[in-house]
């Protein structure tokens, strides 16, 4: 059995972007920051933020487009998914995160 599971708590780094595709199919995306803190060697404080791509479908999209602003706190559960295309010669990726809840 294989597992691809992601839970995040963070904050929206802007407002949802919410969409529709040509079928009628919603379709919202997001980022969200989520930060880590630590002392160093010397006790200083460091703190290292990292931007999550979320995208949802249908029902929760149009209820995370209606309800989420930017700044607000969440907490999400989706999988990763991988996309590649190639622009100008060279290979892109992007790494998002489809939720369920």
């Amino acid at each position: 059995m294989d597992l691809n599971k992601v839970m995040l708590i963070g904050r929206l780094g802007k407002d949802p972007e919410l969409k529709y595709t040509q079928s009628g199919v919603a379709v919202v995306t997001f980022s969200i920051a989520t930060s880590n803190q630590w002392k160093d060697t010397e006790g200083n404080k460091q703190e290292k933020t990292e931007w999550h791509n979320i995208k949802a479908w249908r029902g929760l999209a149009e209820t995370c487009g209606s309800y989420l602003k930017k700044g607000s706190k969440v907490y999400v559960e989706g999988k990763l998914e991988m996309s590649t295309w190639e622009s100008d010669g060279k290979k892109n990726y992007k790494t998002e995160i489809n939720l369920d809840n």
